[in-house]
């Protein structure tokens, strides 16, 4: 057996009895392939065009009609030493180290010190930059968002979740799931594409391995027909996004009350959509529900193992977007003192949120153990 058939086995990727002979076309009925998704590239490359014409025609009239405005800043003085440490050893000298390049460059410590921080923030990206990057993302998740809701409302499994197992896997495509996908898809690839040019954000490998993830997961979900459960996650990943970048569109404007309501806005959904729907309707439906019907195999854990590691990635944003809308809130000051030294009710927040996740995995987990006694029952 080579190596490409025994990767692709239906013992693997299916439940037994089925596999992708169940996934040919037939009857006018068109079902999702694999060769499909080789749309992805050229749309991810379409994105990258669109994105740059929209970031330097609409985005910046928009940056102009809000008046954002880039703050001064004094550039360091041409000086060959301190620009080759800069570039080869380091942004950030030591003590020691300022103190030898004192002697290398006939200045003071306080001189090198104020030079070495006036050259980092030449390298701060603008305003605009970012202002620009947050338009462009706004943009694209509120029309997802809206895209998607609308090839969803009219589903009966956009209501009642158990729906989307009803006749798997023999789900026949929609032309509206087709292009929901391959959008997404192609935008997603398009983000790790320009991730050297865009601004670097803290939670930046945090921010790579939720791109990956998430990739892995929606391409999974089309190669095996998991699209309606696919369609439902990009949903609820985009119903909070757009107001993230709102907020920091305004937030780069300058307008902090209207920054500040939006932020607390947007972590109200964020916390609706990925701490409550997310787990415990549709994970729920992926991981406990299947089991009534199916015995567990490969491709069921390696779906849902994809879905756990974004759901970690959602707790730990979580608790970042927690501590930073408490500051918006009347009392702020001592709700984040009893955060910073630890002393929340129970632990510190993170540590709090690390708790549910762990607490919705063993009711989960014994969910999953019931269903598992189900079917072996059934079987016998």
């Amino acid at each position: 057996m080579e190596l490409s058939d025994w990767i692709w086995q239906d013992r693997l990727w299916f439940p037994a009895g089925l596999g992708w002979a169940n996934l040919k076309d037939r009857d006018g009925q068109v079902f999702a392939k694999g060769r499909d998704l080789w749309v992805i590239f050229p749309i991810a490359v379409c994105f990258l065009i669109i994105r740059q014409i929209f970031e330097r025609t609409v985005a910046v009239q928009l940056a102009s009609l809000l008046r954002v405005r880039e703050k001064p800043r004094v550039r360091a003085a041409p000086n060959t030493t301190l620009e080759s440490y800069f570039c080869n050893a380091s942004k950030f000298p030591s003590q020691s180290s300022v103190e030898e390049l004192t002697k290398q460059s006939a200045c003071s410590v306080r001189q090198v010190q104020r030079w070495f921080r006036r050259r980092r923030n030449q390298e701060r990206p603008s305003q605009i930059k970012k202002f620009r990057e947050a338009c462009w993302r706004f943009t694209f998740y509120l029309l997802a968002f809206i895209a998607g809701l609308g090839a969803l409302i009219d589903k009966p499994w956009f209501y009642d979740m158990e729906e989307m197992w009803n006749g798997f896997p023999t789900l026949p495509l929609l032309p509206s799931q087709y292009w929901y996908y391959m959008i997404e898809l192609g935008f997603y690839i398009s983000l790790l594409f320009s991730v050297a040019t865009d601004v670097k954000r803290k939670d930046f490998k945090e921010q790579i391995v939720h791109h990956v993830a998430t990739i892995l997961l929606i391409s999974f979900s089309w190669l095996v027909n998991y699209i309606r459960a696919g369609t439902l996650i990009m949903l609820v990943h985009d119903a909070s996004d757009y107001l993230l970048e709102s907020a920091k569109m305004f937030n780069y404007a300058g307008w902090r009350k209207t920054c500040n309501y939006i932020f607390i806005l947007f972590a109200a959904v964020f916390i609706l959509t990925r701490l409550v729907i997310l787990p415990f309707w549709i994970i729920h439906t992926t991981w406990v529900y299947p089991l009534t019907l199916y015995p567990p195999f490969f491709g069921f854990y390696f779906f849902n193992g994809l879905l756990f590691v974004l759901q970690c990635l959602h707790i730990f944003w979580a608790g970042l977007i927690l501590r930073m809308a408490i500051k918006f809130l009347p009392g702020n000051v001592r709700i984040l003192n009893l955060i910073t030294i630890g002393r929340f009710p129970g632990q510190r927040l993170n540590n709090l949120l690390i708790i549910l996740l762990v607490k919705c995995f063993l009711v989960l987990n014994s969910h999953v153990k019931n269903s598992n006694n189900l079917v072996m029952t059934e079987c016998i």
